[in-house]
């Protein structure tokens, strides 16, 4: 599937921005990451063959997420089996919360209510999507293997701000400061 917008998005994989992205296992890559992530997904012999010609130990690198045979990524399906529950805050406003499982596993949690447009309601709703979208993210991690990066965190807050300076977009802006830093590596026994 390819997304499209109207404004630039990140790719998960180089970080680079781009208008269109294509989706794999949860990750939205540019052209030349998807690629890649073909590749690596239909002959991971080859791409070990070519990490050993160049002498490259991915695993060694710096924020690298595990070497791909030991990652069971699956796939989210298109179409996902959900069950809706009904509910009520302190304040009795009712909410709607839906599961989306896999295998009887949660995969994606959303909760909405009957009074979106409620302006008094909105700094709640815009908190409720942030913290659904990223119990969503780790929910993938824990039940599909998708690898969690700060790109993807930041990806999930930016999308879950309903207006400029709200919570979301506040932590979005601080967070974004830490994505072209380099990250400490971590000392390894041999």
């Amino acid at each position: 599937m390819t997304i499209q917008s109207a404004d630039m998005n990140t790719c998960d994989g180089c970080g680079q921005r781009t208008d269109k992205l294509q989706e794999i296992t949860g990750n939205e890559f540019c052209a030349q990451c998807t690629a890649i992530a073909r590749s690596m997904q239909n002959d991971p012999a080859l791409m070990q063959r070519i990490c050993a010609l160049i002498k490259s130990d991915l695993s060694k690198s710096a924020g690298a997420p595990p070497p791909c045979d030991s990652v069971k990524q699956r796939e989210l399906p298109e179409v996902l089996d959900a069950v809706r529950f009904r509910t009520r805050d302190r304040e009795l406003n009712t909410w709607y919360v839906s599961v989306s499982e896999m295998e009887g596993n949660p995969v994606e949690i959303f909760a909405s209510t009957a009074f979106d447009r409620d302006q008094h309601l909105q700094s709640q709703i815009s908190n409720l999507t942030t913290i659904t979208r990223l119990v969503s993210l780790i929910l993938r991690h824990i039940v599909l293997g998708e690898v969690l990066t700060l790109e993807k965190t930041i990806k999930q807050l930016h999308r879950s701000s309903r207006q400029k300076n709200d919570l979301p977009d506040m932590l979005t802006r601080v967070l974004s400061r830490y994505v072209h830093k380099p990250r400490p590596s971590t000392v390894e026994n041999e």
